[in-house]
């Protein structure tokens, strides 16, 4: 995993876990991604630095605008890339794995075209 790719992986994390918990800590990113605490406070104050993230006083995070960004366009390459694999046939579960490992690798042209593809069969 490179460093963009986890960095990618909390945002992206960190989006999904706050729609439906406005008082997200640390905490529950770790119990969420299965890592240590040590690991995801050493990755927030990375995130923190880059002003990806903000954590108030008593521990609760949110995404900056620039980071809620990323984790928008990194959440809609899964999406995208999961619905993609399903349509052809790979197992839902299989499909959202390989989608985690290839959202971070593939080109802008190749997603959209892939995102013009999905939309169009949908239809």
């Amino acid at each position: 995993m490179n460093k963009f790719e986890s960095k990618e992986d909390y945002l992206e994390r960190i989006l999904m876990l706050s729609e439906t918990n406005k008082n997200l800590r640390a905490i529950d990113i770790a119990t969420s991604m299965n890592y240590s605490k040590p690991s995801v406070s050493i990755a927030l104050k990375k995130l923190k630095t880059n002003e990806l993230i903000n954590v108030d006083n008593n521990g609760i995070i949110t995404l900056t605008e620039k980071g809620r960004n990323i984790a928008i366009e990194i959440y809609e390459r899964h999406k995208i890339i999961s619905s993609a694999l399903i349509m052809i046939g790979v197992d839902p579960i299989i499909a959202k794995e390989d989608a985690c490992r290839i959202e971070h690798d593939i080109s802008h042209e190749t997603f959209i075209k892939l995102k013009e593809f999905i939309e169009k069969e949908k239809r």
